[in-house]
């Protein structure tokens, strides 16, 4: 608990009240908009604040990249919607505009038309007709008619990354990856690019867009000269400018590596950046930007652009520091086949991070804990970064602080629950994080011969299950109160029980009543939950209650329940370690999407009736040179608090494309 605690004390000294600071900022639709704080920023030397500065520009010049990325048609109507904020013709006490200024928000939130995490179009509450007369006030006579069809048809861009069971999901999808290609084609293409008995192989597909061009197939690059040149053109003179400021020759030449993969799209270089970059685990200012994650496409290849800027909290560090040291003992006692095992684990650091900027695909939504590289050969030969954000992740619990109503009061069973929560939680959420990131992604490994894709349209679920499997099944153990992780052997059913309660209840509150349970973080704590309620079920491990026509969910036997946890990790392991398609597939399909209509319904009741907001996000504080007699002497750290400011600001300031 002195870890959590010396973190929020942290948190304090960016204000001289930190009572006075205020988190929530914004409320619409099913989302709350908060700020966090920078701790440790006046500590930083100067050219500590300048690189991160520098860094921070990088980072938000790839905006424009996801909004494309998400929508081939996002940017053109944001474009539109700005210029309707930012016009003085519009009649702004109407109840029309506020339903449109909602949308704009909504807009804005998920960079693009598609909800951020549900992935499904959302459409404005004000009239068709009404949102005309804005456009054509704005000088948008044009291309009115386009833009109009693309807000509000609802046969068209139904699904950012389609989950469709029939039809294809490459010609279904939104996202800007594909176009007039299906996914029989696609796949074939990438099966002979690929060579199975390469134990290095790239991440093929990473950063194109695959097209059609004189009836075949081909990619077109994601870099200098292609497409997105401009924005990362603007990404690498940035990058350039922080690579002056570096601390160290090694981040010189990591950023170097970075920017000439920006300019060639040579994903071979972006392998050599990520082996370079995972080797320097101590620097106090570290980053993420490029092509990350491939949640977002339907079949897993392609990168969703990203950026953060993060500074080290050394003191938090020391508890992730002690898992990584602990690494191979953690394989070496997992409960998967020794065939999957590592022999040796290399590489595996982790830390606690404060974020000073987050941008594309984590901004505003943004994770709690990140672990890269993705590349499997790389995790294997060199290790990864694992990091927990810890002022996002105490933003998260300040702001809701600051509201009277809570779900553990509505979910829990009785007050043994809550006070088993309020007592442990935080930590052993924490501590759960920690192992997910630190350990879970960089554990086991693949036979030879089986790709990294091999899940496909699963991966994505079938990997977040395999990390929180890990952390849940070591939560348990006697280890972490050995090595002064946890203040006690209790501490884990804090955990264990929140993770059901929300597995199979509380996250549905966030899906709409009759849709099917989509996101890949989402699906995987369903399919956990789910799975080891069926298993249970002969020994009552986990038991359905009913009191006053309210439904719960309570553990009756963790230790049981741990060990359902160790078979059902011990399983994903195979799946993945085989490129046991087949099964991978029954697990997602049976456990992980379609969710219970009487449950669905109450929990959206229930939750409703709290009047809670299910989604967050944040805005992001300003880092702002410091200018005496015409020389920049300092970087200061200013707390922004309107997020539609923001959004407009980045619009104007950050749009190259």
């Amino acid at each position: 608990m002195l870890i959590v605690a010396g973190a929020v004390t942290a948190l304090t000294g960016c204000n001289a009240k930190n009572e006075d600071f205020k988190y929530t900022l914004d409320s619409f639709a099913d989302i709350k908009v908060m700020r966090y704080q920078v701790p440790g920023w006046d500590e930083l030397t100067f050219n500590q604040k300048a690189y991160a500065y520098h860094l921070s520009e990088a980072a938000k010049w790839g905006r424009d990249i996801h909004w494309d990325q998400n929508c081939k048609f996002n940017i053109p109507l944001r474009h539109a919607v700005e210029d309707i904020l930012n016009s003085s013709k519009c009649d702004t006490k109407s109840e029309e505009y506020a339903a449109f200024l909602t949308y704009a928000k909504r807009l804005f939130f998920a960079n693009g038309i598609h909800h951020h995490y549900a992935e499904d179009k959302f459409y404005p509450e004000c009239s068709e007709e009404y949102f005309r007369s804005l456009l054509e006030a704005c000088g948008h006579k044009d291309d009115c008619e386009e833009l109009l069809s693309f807000v509000y048809d609802t046969d068209k861009f139904l699904q950012r990354r389609s989950t469709a069971t029939d039809g294809d999901i490459v010609e279904l999808s939104s996202v800007n990856f594909y176009e007039g290609v299906n996914r029989e084609e696609v796949e074939a293409y990438y099966a002979d690019l690929a060579d199975p008995s390469d134990e290095t192989p790239v991440a093929y597909g990473l950063n194109t867009k695959v097209v059609k061009e004189n009836g075949q197939v081909v990619e077109k690059p994601w870099c200098s000269g292609g497409i997105y040149g401009p924005a990362i053109d603007k990404i690498c003179e940035e990058l350039e400018k922080a690579s002056e400021y570096a601390d160290t020759q090694a981040q010189k030449d990591y950023i170097a590596l970075l920017v000439k993969y920006y300019r060639t799209g040579d994903l071979k270089v972006w392998d050599e950046f990520n082996v370079a970059w995972v080797q320097d685990p101590d620097c106090k200012i570290d980053f993420v930007n490029g092509f990350i994650e491939d949640y977002n496409d339907p079949l897993g290849r392609k990168g969703a652009w990203e950026g953060i800027v993060n500074i080290r909290d050394d003191e938090a560090s020391k508890r992730t520091e002690i898992l990584s040291a602990n690494a191979q003992w953690f394989e070496d006692n997992s409960p998967v086949d020794p065939r999957f095992k590592k022999s040796e684990c290399k590489g595996v650091s982790a830390k606690v991070i404060n974020v000073v900027c987050l941008a594309g695909d984590s901004y505003p939504s943004t994770p709690i804990g990140i672990n890269l590289p993705n590349a499997d050969w790389i995790r294997r030969d060199y290790g990864s970064k694992s990091v927990t954000i810890a002022n996002i992740t105490h933003a998260y619990d300040l702001s809701a602080q600051e509201l009277p109503n809570s779900t553990l009061a509505e979910f829990a069973y009785d007050q043994a629950e809550m006070d088993l929560y309020k007592q442990y939680g935080s930590i052993a959420d924490e501590v759960h994080t920690d192992l997910h990131e630190c350990l879970g992604h960089g554990s086991g490994k693949l036979l030879p011969g089986v790709s990294s894709t091999a899940m496909g349209e699963y991966s994505s679920t079938l990997e977040e299950t395999r990390a929180d499997l890990f952390g849940l099944y070591y939560a348990a153990d006697p280890k972490l109160v050995e090595l002064g992780i946890l203040p006690s052997p209790d501490a884990y059913k804090a955990e264990y029980a929140g993770y059901i309660r929300n597995g199979l209840m509380v996250q549905f509150n966030r899906v709409e009543l009759g849709k099917q349970n989509t996101e890949a973080h989402m699906q995987n704590r369903k399919l956990i939950a789910e799975w080891c309620y069926e298993k249970g079920a002969a020994a009552n491990v986990i038991e359905k209650k009913v009191r006053d026509g309210k439904t719960y969910f309570v553990v009756n036997d963790y230790e049981a329940l741990r060990g359902l946890f160790g078979d059902l990790l011990a399983e994903i392991q195979r799946i993945k370690s085989e490129g046991d398609y087949a099964a991978g597939k029954a697990l997602v399909e049976n456990y992980a999407i379609n969710i219970d209509p009487a449950i669905h319904k109450e929990v959206k009741e229930r939750y409703a009736a709290l009047g809670l907001k299910p989604y967050g996000g944040f805005i992001n504080p300003d880092i702002v040179p410091v200018v005496k007699g015409g020389k920049i002497v300092d970087y200061k750290v200013v707390y922004n608090d309107d997020y539609l400011k923001q959004q407009l600001l980045y619009g104007r300031e950050y749009s190259a494309l």
